[in-house]
């Protein structure tokens, strides 16, 4: 998918929701448990109840390889049932030497490979160039680079320091502008570092930022809609667990609906105001 694509998305939809499909089995309605592939199913009927209002999808890997080959499945039938005009992420966070990269590009990105064919994948660059350019070979299909997570431990390496005077995480975005353009490269950047989102803006002004942590990790979508709007919107804000988990009980699909549609009624109203 192209950034243009992705904006006409995001225009039609009135929309920059990007929905976590973190399914844990242990989380999901018991009355599911009778079906063949009960996380398949738990993600159909999430993605049936929540497409309107979402322009992205982003399965966290972790939560299918847990399952081994099983879980692998679920996440194939999950890719295929994504409607097409919706963007899809890999949230694998991965990096690795060249040659393994281009594996690990090759599992998200070569459907001929894997079975798998994903828009983009989360990337860590914490070994460099040569552990990225491998998933920037794949023609229209993007990396999004782990930039200023919202987690806590983020503060232990990349807001340290570097070169005596700016922290590591604009380093990182900084040197990453040589490997590609906007049209094929963006960012993570946690919604509870929205005090951090201007600054980051006058370095990408024109690329998109993944921004998770809305939600149930308390950020902002007031803030970050303020602050990281661009020309193309420019954001796609993640919610996970305050969509998918919104109920335990057999109205999971209507109530995730419910959560989707306030989000995007309240991303409609910045759109009209910042863009």
């Amino acid at each position: 998918m192209t950034k243009a694509q992705l904006f006409e998305q995001i225009t039609q939809k009135k929309s920059y929701l990007c929905v976590g499909l973190d399914t844990d089995i242990q989380k999901i309605p018991s009355h599911l448990f009778s079906e063949k592939d009960p996380i398949f199913e738990f993600n159909r009927q999430i993605i049936d109840a929540t497409h309107s209002f979402t322009v992205a999808y982003k399965p966290n890997i972790a939560f299918y390889e847990a399952h081994g080959a099983k879980g692998w499945e679920s996440l194939q039938k999950t890719l295929e049932y994504i409607p097409k005009e919706c963007f899809t992420i890999a949230d694998a966070k991965r990096g690795d030497i060249g040659n393994t990269s281009g594996l690990y590009a090759r599992a998200f990105f070569d459907k001929n490979s894997s079975g798998l064919d994903f828009d983009s994948v989360t990337v860590a660059p914490y070994m460099g160039e040569d552990s990225v350019k491998p998933f920037l070979e794949f023609p229209d299909k993007w990396v999004i680079l782990l930039a200023l997570t919202s987690n806590a431990g983020s503060k232990d390496f990349q807001n340290l320091v570097v070169n005596h005077e700016t922290p590591l995480f604009e380093e990182v975005i900084r040197k990453s502008q040589e490997w590609a353009t906007d049209e094929q490269l963006m960012y993570v950047v946690g919604a509870t570092k929205a005090d951090m989102i201007t600054h980051i803006r006058t370095l990408v002004p024109e690329h998109f930022l993944l921004v998770p942590g809305v939600g149930a990790q308390g950020g902002s979508l007031a803030e970050v809609s303020k602050y990281g709007m661009n020309t193309q919107c420019g954001l796609l804000v993640n919610s996970s667990r305050g969509i998918i988990y919104a109920s335990t009980e057999k109205d999971f699909a209507q109530k995730a609906a419910t959560e989707a549609q306030k989000i995007q009624a309240e991303m409609a109203m910045y759109l009209e105001k910042y863009l």
